[in-house]
């Protein structure tokens, strides 16, 4: 039988350990190597890692005791590597979120630094009544997909009714009551004309759900279904802690190239796989919703995306009739005979000409539930 070959179990019986640096490496990464080197080598066998989305400005980020090693900063990065007895950290911070990398002996000394050096350092603002909590999703270079978390802004239903002319509203009023149990198809199609409140719909709809559902916003929906890594990790879905068994909504905003006629061929398995996420093998086992935003006709949409049993809601969100726009403004002047779209109305708010206003559209909203 051929020789198991044995593991490194000491220092310096690990794989060797270089580094190749250029100008164009700065000080931090200097530091990465540093915390990798005992790592590799073997001294310090085990890691433990965490992300923090936002820290408070006063944290060290270091356990009592730590000495100071190495430090580097720059605009966009504060490194320190720190060390103790049979243990080392690595802290980095950039603008919004930071990571803590410690290397140790053993696993129980890698976990207990940790999170003496974690502890009390994650800043946790009092969330403000018309704030929701929403995940967004984003694929790091060398470090694969991401998730942060915000607090966003996000008006109740009752206060977001009057943007959105009538037969909007009214489907608007079935979605925003929807519970688990009258969930049907899993993809929710708002399109458009831009400017109508599509994105302020999706905030309004996250503050109504978020009793029940998880909501995700993609940041670059045009990598999504081109790498199959990035898929899987959303797809399988990151908790937010608040509890089991809740339902996921992922927001693809202004996914026009995704989901038009000829998306196929211009996009390759890029449609096939946002298909097989809704109701496929991929979304199986899997409370995934998908939002989608498009300022695309309906008839310029992929037959697939719009076919009856899919969506869960395809609504066309369109501009506001000129008695709805007077109601909404409390005045007839400035606003235009054909009515207005929201992004126009805020505008004529604000002071801003007739004149300054793009060239109106016929409103033609279409819509069903």
């Amino acid at each position: 039988m051929p020789e198991t070959p044995s593991v490194p179990s000491g220092p310096r019986e690990a794989l060797p350990f270089a580094v190749g640096l250029d100008d164009s490496d700065s000080p931090a990464d200097v530091m990465d190597a540093l915390l990798l080197d005992r790592f590799t080598t073997g001294e310090q066998p085990h890691a433990h890692g965490a992300t923090l989305d936002r820290v408070r400005p006063d944290a060290t980020l270091l356990p009592p005791g730590a000495r100071v090693l190495w430090g580097a900063k720059d605009e966009d990065r504060s490194s320190v590597l720190a060390a103790g007895e049979g243990w080392t950290i690595l802290a980095s911070r950039w603008k919004h979120r930071a990571d803590v990398t410690v290397t140790a002996t053993d696993p129980e000394l890698a976990a207990r630094i940790l999170a003496e050096a974690t502890d009390g350092a994650k800043d946790e603002p009092e969330p403000e009544p018309e704030d929701v909590t929403m995940g967004f999703w984003y694929l790091a270079p060398q470090r694969g997909p991401r998730r942060m978390t915000r607090r966003i802004s996000a008006d109740t239903w009752e206060g977001a009714r009057p943007n959105y002319t009538a037969p909007v509203a009214e489907s608007m009023d079935r979605l925003m009551k929807l519970t688990p149990e009258d969930v049907t198809g899993r993809l929710l199609l708002l399109h458009g004309p831009p400017g109508t409140g599509k994105t302020s719909a999706l905030r309004t709809l996250a503050r109504s759900w978020q009793d029940w559902c998880q909501v995700d916003c993609v940041l670059d929906p045009e990598r999504l279904f081109n790498d199959i890594g990035y898929l899987m990790d959303i797809a399988i879905g990151e908790d937010d802690g608040t509890e089991k068994e809740r339902w996921r909504l992922l927001l693809l905003e202004d996914c026009d190239e995704l989901i038009r006629g000829g998306a196929k061929e211009a996009t390759g398995q890029a449609l096939s796989r946002l298909l097989n996420l809704t109701d496929g093998l991929l979304g199986q086992g899997r409370n995934v919703l998908v939002g989608l935003t498009t300022n695309e006709d309906v008839e310029r949409l992929h037959p697939a995306i719009v076919r009856p049993g899919r969506c869960l809601a395809r609504i066309e969100v369109g501009p506001l009739t000129r008695a709805e726009s007077v109601a909404w403004l409390g005045r007839e002047d400035g606003v235009p005979a054909e009515g207005a779209t929201l992004a126009e109305l805020f505008a004529l708010r604000r002071g801003a000409s007739p004149a300054e206003l793009p060239e109106q559209r016929t409103p033609a909203p279409g819509l069903y539930l």
